[in-house]
């Protein structure tokens, strides 16, 4: 007596469903990430920059804005920057929320932050 071997077609919907719902949640996930990674180099770049050491704070709010155009920043804009100086060293720190809708009246929230010196 031989048995078939193979995936039956519920299992094979059941599966297909559940990579759909991870597909779909890295799609609307990854891009937050990626701009996140690019707000933080942005930051940590001026932050670095010699030329800003003894700058205003809206001097280093504009070298930000450049920076956050070039890599097409929309998130976090440079009014919302917290630019200090700690031991002659130039620190900026943020905070931002991002709600990404999934479907309906389904969301998710991203609460994100980070500084230079981290």
């Amino acid at each position: 007596m031989k048995y078939q071997r193979g995936v039956s077609l519920n299992a094979l919907m059941i599966g297909g469903a559940a990579v759909g719902v991870l597909a779909l949640l890295f799609m609307k996930v990854a891009p937050e990430y990626m701009e996140y990674g690019n707000v933080v180099k942005a930051v940590k770049s001026t932050a670095g920059d010699t030329s800003l050491k003894d700058a205003s704070v809206a001097q280093v709010r504009t070298a930000y804005s450049k920076r956050a155009e070039i890599d097409n920043i929309k998130s976090l804009d440079a009014k919302d920057l917290d630019i200090t100086k700690e031991g002659g060293e130039l620190v900026i720190s943020f905070a931002y929320t991002r709600k990404v809708p999934l479907f309906k009246n389904v969301s998710l929230v991203f609460d994100f932050e980070g500084a230079s010196n981290k």
